[in-house]
């Protein structure tokens, strides 16, 4: 994907969401409806590599001291 290094997230879905809807309608012609679902793919990797970013992020929070602390996912708190 050319644009992957200026596509935010937000743009990310929102364009895999057009292509949901056309695909969904069922009047695109095959070849179309594959070009769509080889773009559709491309989105949807991509969003999911930058939800997995986002959640390493969060795994770590910086303590009081200014230490970072691994974040305990299961038991709410830091560990």
């Amino acid at each position: 994907m050319s644009e992957e290094s200026t596509l935010t997230f937000e743009e990310a879905l929102q364009k895999l969401e057009k292509i949901v809807e056309h695909l969904e309608a069922g009047d695109v012609p095959l070849e179309k409806a594959l070009s769509y679902y080889k773009k559709g793919m491309e989105y949807s990797q991509f969003c999911h590599d930058q939800l997995q970013k986002a959640e390493k992020q969060l795994v770590e929070v910086v303590g009081k001291d200014g230490e970072t602390v691994k974040f305990d996912l299961d038991e709410g708190e830091n560990s």
